[in-house]
């Protein structure tokens, strides 16, 4: 009889491990974590990187996850975690794997080392569908191998960037793509394959074809028009500024050996605003570090250099951390001075208001939405004076 009954208790804990949808560890659950687990239970790894703000993500987690067919296809093969990616455990594991669209899922092995990716939503069948292929997919792993192996045959790195650039791995991309255009710095622009390349994977300022092409931009422009060509240069000027600043545990520091050679590149290139990315890293950094008086300082510094200019809305974005009610009084201050200049200037005619941007028409010109800054700083209503 106890044998029946504890047969039974095991085959009612089956049934109902078998009736829900994919069984995510507990929140905060770290990827190491989830190796040791996977190790102990000789499974996989799913991920999946999300935010707070995510349409998809969320979709995905209310429709498609507590699926009972999802979770019997997922829960026998995976441990499966979910990381927000703009957490503070998140967002340095988010830089680390390259993580630049919602929802990402990462199959791992159980060792941690990547399978494959995919993004965006999908429902359930074509999910289970595309987790299958993905994890039993080891092309990728067997490309990789011989990229590290020092296979540089033409035919080979074009599958493999073409590989790399449909999982989004940008880093190993670019390091693809400069193996393809070594040599061809001078001569790739003639050849639309090559500067599909270019414009696509390359990411890195240091990169040979980067650099003679920011120096050279001609025979590029010539190709394919001007605009495209400096949106590029300035792209991977700012993708790569952005990677100057580390976080991690909470904290935000500068790498400070990064920002000098960028400076130094910024210098060997010509590039006229150069203190443009100086002062926009420092900005960043500061606010990340809530170090608000050297933030204001920057913001200054920025705002009087002759050589930049920074539009209404940008001084409207410099706002936003003291839109807290929180925000300490003597910054608020500070910062309505400094949107107080700005729409001066307007009513003196040195400067016009903004009516657009981009595209977008805006509904109301740039100095009165200034305004209604200063009064939101001031705890005022719309409408309010």
């Amino acid at each position: 009889m106890k044998r029946l009954t504890s047969t039974l208790l095991t085959l009612a804990i089956a049934i109902t491990a078998m009736a829900q949808g994919v069984v995510f560890e507990p929140e905060g659950t770290t990827l190491e974590q989830a190796s040791a687990k996977a190790k102990a239970e000789n499974k996989l790894i799913f991920l999946d990187c999300y935010t707070q703000w995510c349409g998809p993500c969320k979709k995905m987690t209310k429709e498609v996850f507590p699926q009972e067919k999802v979770g019997a296809y997922m829960n026998p093969k995976f441990v499966s975690i979910k990381i927000d990616m703009e957490g503070t455990y998140g967002a340095p594991l988010a830089k680390k794997l390259q993580i630049q669209a919602y929802p990402t899922f990462v199959i791992f092995n159980a060792d941690a080392q990547e399978i494959s990716r995919f993004l965006g939503y999908h429902a359930a069948d074509d999910f289970i569908k595309v987790v299958e292929e993905k994890s039993a997919d080891n092309a990728s792993s067997a490309l990789e191998q011989r990229w590290k192996n020092g296979d540089r045959d033409p035919q080979f790195l074009m599958e493999y960037l073409q590989t790399l650039t449909a999982s989004y791995k940008g880093d190993e991309a670019n390091a693809v793509a400069e193996a393809i255009l070594e040599g061809k710095e001078e001569t790739f622009a003639a050849d639309s394959t090559l500067r599909m390349i270019f414009f696509r994977n390359i990411n890195n300022p240091f990169a040979k074809s980067f650099v003679y092409t920011a120096q050279h931009p001609e025979a590029l422009s010539a190709a394919v028009g001007e605009m495209p060509v400096q949106m590029k240069i300035q792209n991977v000027l700012s993708g790569f500024q952005r990677q100057v600043i580390n976080e991690a545990d909470g904290t935000a520091t500068l790498d400070e050996d990064a920002f000098g050679r960028f400076q130094a590149l910024l210098a060997v290139l010509g590039v006229k605003n150069a203190d443009h990315y100086r002062l926009s890293t420092l900005i960043t950094l500061s606010e990340k570090q809530k170090n608000y008086d050297a933030y204001l300082n920057y913001i200054r510094e920025y705002l009087s250099n002759p050589n930049l200019d920074a539009d209404d809305m940008q001084l409207a974005n410099w706002t936003k951390p003291f839109a807290d009610p929180n925000a300490e009084t003597k910054y608020k201050e500070q910062m309505k001075i400094i949107l107080r200049q700005r729409i001066d200037e307007i009513k003196a005619g040195k400067r016009k208001a903004q009516r657009k941007v981009g595209n977008m028409m805006l509904s109301r010109p740039t100095d009165e939405l200034l305004e209604m800054i200063i009064n939101a700083l001031d705890g005022k209503m719309p409408g309010e004076h």
